[in-house]
């Protein structure tokens, strides 16, 4: 069997293609740049395995279609996004034109070239709740990311009861680990803890709201999810005709934890030699945040068998001792 994953070269990606390559999958992949990124833990994950890519523009109604065409996958898994709240706050046309628009050309593409396919959500998808949050929570987006987001899940929706397209869809919570960029919250105050510890003096790190309860997992739980959501899909008949036509099967996956960012920066301090004080630096705030979100993950593991695997500390041990050997 062979997956497509678009925006391969995204923090996820090369987990990704490890988790289905592991499994006897044939993997192609696709992004906006030349070739394949490789190099550090990318060549850790990936190995010498004979992985294909195809440059393309999700943007590009064209380019997805020729590209879809050229590697006629069996399934394809949409990883291309602006990934960031933080960063769709200041480019929300951008996040917009990637998140829905090139979802978009995804799905008319499938329909001339069908596939199964996977599209990755988020739990910023939701309302604003202090209760731990399923499948059936209101979906009511506070930010240009998420609001992206729920337009990407709707046209799935859409596509999947008029065309018979097969289409599973997961609401992802926060997950982080080793080559996740340093404007997330957890890599940020990993490199700089790590930082400091390389000086060999006291320092000081920079940190916003520290009161908040976030659901964090491995990344290697969460692509370990998208595998089996992935393969839970059934070939649905692209007829029009087709009383196949159900409604978007749709998945949280989370580690169904709230932990306290205050108490992880404590450990990932602990974990230096050098006394280390913070500085809250106003400009990380986010214009809206929520105290608390917590995934109520009982469909996935229930349903699919799915439960995490990794601890939070040993990924936040793994990504400091990354950044702790960095030049």
């Amino acid at each position: 069997m062979k997956i497509l994953i678009f925006g391969a070269n995204g923090f996820v990606g090369p987990y990704l293609i490890e988790e289905f390559l592991n499994k006897g999958y044939e993997v192609a992949t696709s992004d906006v740049q030349e070739e394949l990124l490789r190099g550090g833990f990318r060549d850790k994950l990936l190995g010498n395995a004979a992985i294909e890519y195809r440059s393309a523009d999700i943007t590009s109604a064209e380019a997805v279609l020729e590209v879809i065409k050229e590697i006629s996958p069996d399934g394809v898994v949409n990883l291309a996004a602006i990934s960031s709240v933080g960063q769709s706050w200041s480019v929300p046309a951008l996040t917009m034109n990637i998140n829905v628009i090139g979802t978009l050309n995804i799905l008319e593409a499938l329909r001339k070239y069908p596939s199964k396919l996977l599209l990755i959500g988020s739990s910023e998808e939701y309302e604003m709740t202090e209760d731990a949050i399923s499948e059936d929570t209101t979906l009511d987006a506070s930010n240009p990311y998420g609001v992206s987001k729920v337009a990407q899940e709707y046209f799935a929706d859409i596509y999947r009861k008029n065309y018979g397209l097969s289409i599973a869809y997961v609401r992802a919570f926060n997950h982080t680990g080793v080559g996740q960029r340093e404007s997330f919250v957890l890599p940020s105050f990993c490199k700089q803890v790590a930082g400091v510890t390389k000086s060999k003096n006291p320092g000081t790190i920079s940190v916003g709201n520290l009161n908040v309860y976030r659901d964090f997992s491995d990344v290697r739980d969460i692509v370990r999810g998208y595998r089996m959501i992935y393969e839970s899909l059934t070939d649905v008949s692209t007829d029009d005709n087709s009383s196949d036509k159900g409604s978007l099967p749709v998945y949280n996956i989370g580690s169904g934890v709230a932990y306290n960012l205050s108490e992880l920066l404590d450990y990932i301090i602990s974990l230096s030699s050098e006394k280390i004080l913070t500085r809250v630096e106003p400009s990380i705030y986010r214009p809206v945040d929520q105290l608390t979100i917590k995934a109520d993950t009982t469909k996935i593991q229930t349903e699919l068998g799915w439960k995490a695997e990794y601890s939070i500390y040993d990924t936040l041990k793994e990504m400091y001792d990354y950044f702790l050997m960095q030049d």
